[in-house]
This record gives structure tokens, C-alpha cells and sequence, in this order.
């Protein structure tokens, strides 16, 4: 499978690339196909303007040269060089070439749909203005002229709101592209920052226990080193387990002391809850009104150890706290439950509130992100989610060692 994965991998950014390519082709052959049909309809009335005036015109073959590479300016040019290109266009068919008249009107389009409204305008005007006074010029009746000007003016002001709507459209798309990364990457930063808090909150737990249990065995080496009736290997050995520990205890404060800077000092020695803590935790929340129940299934919780009883402790305390913030006042119920030497189970049930109160306590949305940071860490299991019910249902398996 990972073989397959590996060999499908390149495959997404080589179908991109083709995309796009083939993107960018039907542009560029929409932008030829529509400058040579508006160049060949100017054409066409220019030859049968001057057949029908038995003036001169510029020689066929010119006008359909300058023609055609304008149009193939429209392909190479148009994205880097638009103004440069519709300023050409323009002086080329003014000057020289009917069909190059008709293709600036759409490196107008171009100009409008790449530049600012500013500089759109000016270029217009200096499309316009001399189209306006070669007309007054050229023309044989006063009608003749002012239908040619409401022409020019109205295919430009066309092509140019057309060029506008649709650089208007991709500043929005790419607009909402650039919040949707943002968020993407701001939930990103949230989870990590999440993870990370809750890492920094286990090792300052573990720092308490591991204090309290090393501390002890510095005290009992401590009085068996000193002990009268004791024989001298023993004292030694009680001597170096004393000095370990007391080393131990040094390191660990070293190691650990640099996440103390940000709790507050009257967190710091408050001792860690367990599993036996559950029943007072419960009581709490019927005082702050919220209807909970506690199904111990289990009897005596101080069966559980203090390393597993206060992951179990923080799942329910969790639990209870999201039932506050997303359904306050349903009812949820606490269920604790498994068998010694194989697992302990932990469910925090409640049901979901139909409408979303106007007191609604915000939340973060990385309370979970936490738990399974725990729950990974002792090798357990979490879900959480919807019932087929419709409560909302969060389910913990924790190790239950002997």
C-alpha cells in the first residue's frame, strides 16, 4: 500500500500542472479568436467603406501582417506588458492597420481585467481620443461620425466593465483563499498550542508526583543510613541511594523548573486530584446547579492508582465542563467503570441542548486536543461524539494495572 502511495504521490501536482496549462492554451486561444473576429469585422467595414467612398486603403496584405501580430502579441504579451501592449495595439491600429483597430479593444479588456481602475482609464483615454479624432477626420457625414464614436466608446466601456467584473472576482477569490489559509493556519497554531499547554501541565503533574515519591525514598535511605544497629553495606548503599535521590531530585527541578514561570504561585504546591477526588468534583457541579449523576461501578475508587485516577479525574472534569459551556442545564451523567489489571472506562454523557442559549460560555475547542494528549500518554483510548440518540457521549479507556 505505502508502494501504491508513493507512486500516486507525484501524480497530484503533475495533473496540476497539466491543468493549468491547459487553462493558460484556452485563454490565450480565447484572447486570439476574439481580437481576429473584432479585427476582421473592423476590416471588413473598412474595405467597404472605402469601396464605397472610391478612397485609398491600406494594402490588404499590411493590415492582416500588423493584424495578425497583434494578435500574437495577445499571447505572449498580454500578462507581463498589457499597457505597453494595448498602447501599441492602439498607435498600430490608428495608423496603420483596421485589424489591429479591433484588437485593442480587446487588450482593453486585458488592461481592465490586470490593472487598477486608474490606470484602466488613462489607457482608455488615449484609446479613445485618438480614435475620436482620426473619425472626424475619415468620415464623410456628420452621422457617420458619431455613429463610429458611440461604437468605439460603447464596445470600450463593454470590454472594460466586463475586464473589471472579472478582476473584481479573482481579488474576492484570492481574498477568500488568503482567510481560509489563515484560518487553516491559526487552528493549526491553536491545536499546537493546545498540545503544548497540556504537555507543559502533564510534566508539571508528573513533577509532583515524581518530587513526592523520590522525596521518599530519600527520607527512608535517609533513616536507614542512620540507623545504629544497621551493618556497613547497608549503610553505604542507603548513603548512595540517598545521594541518587537527592541528585535525582536536582536534575528534575532543573529539567522541569523552566515550566514553572507561568503557573500561578498558588497552583504550584496544590496537590494533584485523583480518582478517589471524583465524588467531590460532583458535588461541586450540583452546587453550581448542574443535574449530574455518578454511576461508580467500580466501588471503591482508591483501587485506582494516583497516575491513572488523575487522567481519569481531568477526562470527567473536562466532560463536565464542555456539558456546561455547549448544553447547560441537560442533565449528564458519570459513568466509571472496569476491572482491575485490564482497563478502566470513564463516560461523560449528556444530552444536547436544541437551541444555542444567548449565555452561551465560548470555548476554545482544544479541551479534547488535551485529553487525548493524556490519553495517549498512559496508552488508552478516547472517543467522542454524537450519539444515535442525540447526546453527546465521551468515552475514555485507561490501562488498569494491578
Amino acid at each position: 500500500m505505502d508502494a501504491h502511495a508513493a507512486q500516486r504521490r507525484p501524480a497530484g501536482p503533475s495533473r496540476g500542472r497539466i491543468r493549468g496549462l491547459a487553462g493558460d492554451r484556452a485563454a490565450d486561444a480565447g484572447y486570439v479568436l476574439a481580437g481576429a473576429a473584432l479585427g476582421i469585422l473592423f476590416l471588413l467595414a473598412t474595405v467597404e467603406e472605402s469601396t464605397q467612398q472610391q478612397s485609398s486603403a491600406p494594402p490588404l496584405g499590411l493590415d492582416l501582417t500588423v493584424g495578425g501580430l497583434t494578435c500574437l502579441g495577445l499571447v505572449l504579451l498580454r500578462r507581463r506588458w498589457a499597457v505597453g501592449l494595448a498602447l501599441t495595439v492602439t498607435l498600430a491600429g490608428t495608423l496603420v492597420s483596421s485589424m489591429a483597430f479591433g484588437v485593442a479593444f480587446v487588450a482593453m479588456f486585458n488592461v481592465a481585467m490586470r490593472r487598477s481602475w486608474r490606470v484602466t482609464a488613462a489607457v482608455a483615454a488615449v484609446h479613445i481620443t485618438p480614435t475620436v479624432a482620426f473619425y472626424h477626420l475619415d468620415a464623410a457625414t456628420p452621422r457617420q461620425y458619431w455613429e463610429a464614436v458611440a461604437v468605439v466608446v460603447l464596445l470600450d466601456a463593454t470590454l472594460i466593465t466586463s475586464g473589471m467584473l472579472v478582476r473584481s472576482q479573482r481579488l474576492l477569490v484570492r481574498s477568500l483563499r488568503d482567510r481560509a489559509r489563515q484560518a487553516e493556519e491559526g487552528q493549526r497554531l491553536r491545536v499546537e498550542e493546545a498540545r503544548h499547554l497540556e504537555r507543559e501541565r502533564l510534566a508539571r503533574e508528573m513533577h509532583d508526583v515524581l518530587a513526592h515519591r523520590i522525596s521518599l525514598l530519600a527520607v527512608h535511605a535517609g533513616a536507614l543510613e542512620f540507623r545504629q544497629d544497621a551493618p556497613a553495606e547497608e549503610t553505604r548503599a542507603a548513603g548512595i541511594i540517598r545521594q541518587c535521590a537527592y541528585e535525582a531530585m536536582e536534575d528534575l527541578r532543573e529539567v522541569i523548573g523552566i515550566l514553572r514561570e507561568d503557573p500561578d504561585a498558588s497552583d504550584r504546591q496544590r496537590p494533584q486530584p485523583t480518582l478517589t477526588d471524583l465524588p467531590a468534583l460532583i458535588e461541586e457541579s450540583l452546587r453550581a446547579g448542574a443535574p449530574v449523576t455518578l454511576d461508580n461501578r467500580i466501588g471503591d475508587l482508591s483501587t485506582v492508582s494516583a497516575r491513572i485516577g488523575r487522567h481519569a479525574y481531568r477526562i470527567v472534569q473536562e466532560g463536565l465542563t464542555n456539558a456546561r459551556k455547549h448544553s447547560p442545564g441537560a442533565g449528564v451523567r458519570v459513568t466509571v467503570d472496569g476491572t482491575l489489571e485490564r482497563e478502566l472506562t470513564v463516560e461523560v454523557r449528556n444530552a444536547m441542548s436544541a437551541a444555542r442559549p444567548a449565555g452561551r460560555i465560548p470555548g476554545s475547542g482544544t479541551g479534547l486536543i488535551g485529553l487525548r494528549e493524556r490519553v495517549d500518554l498512559v496508552g488508552g483510548q478516547i472517543e467522542h461524539g454524537r450519539t444515535v440518540g442525540g447526546d453527546f457521549r465521551l468515552h475514555a479507556r485507561l490501562p488498569w494495572p494491578a
